[in-house]
């Protein structure tokens, strides 16, 4: 895909649907434990929290294929349809991520998930943190990665 193939831009409500669809599809396929929620619940989940962070999507052919839901102090959600994943949408997204939050931000990946464990790691960011995953839904052991420009690990 090149660049001008895909296109980022803030996130509408209208587009919800499309983003919870990208994020079934991708748990689904990642190296991570399974979703406990289902579509609709995560559909709901998202429309719910809509004005509470920054949402953008990465569109191509007028479909979205990937987002990013993100506050200052953290990238909650980063998600690319397995479709178009290995193709620059993820690093598109966690470049405008960085953009919007030039002083740093963290994010949570379950410990197992090497694939964006190695993503994260490649662009930057910097293992902190390791719980054994009491804190989170899925009960499995997950760490926080931090973007800190500037220090160690953390320029782009």
């Amino acid at each position: 895909m090149t660049p001008t193939e895909l296109l980022l831009r803030p996130a509408t409500p209208a587009d919800v649907p499309g983003i919870a669809a990208v994020q079934v599809a991708a748990r689904a396929s990642a190296a991570m434990p399974p979703g406990i929620h289902g579509p609709e619940e995560i559909r709901t989940y998202l429309a719910a929290r809509f004005g509470a962070a920054e949402n953008w999507v990465a569109e191509a052919g007028g479909r979205v294929v990937g987002y990013a839901r993100f506050t200052r102090e953290w990238l909650n959600d980063l998600y690319v349809d397995p479709a178009h994943q290995g193709a620059g949408v993820g690093g598109a997204l966690l470049d405008l991520v960085k953009a919007r939050h030039p002083e740093g931000f963290s994010l949570w990946v379950f410990e197992q998930n090497a694939p964006a464990r190695a993503f994260y790691a490649a662009r930057g960011l910097v293992e902190r943190e390791h719980t054994d995953g009491s804190e989170n839904e899925e009960r499995a052991p997950d760490l926080r990665m931090e973007w800190a420009p500037g220090s160690v690990g953390g320029s782009s």
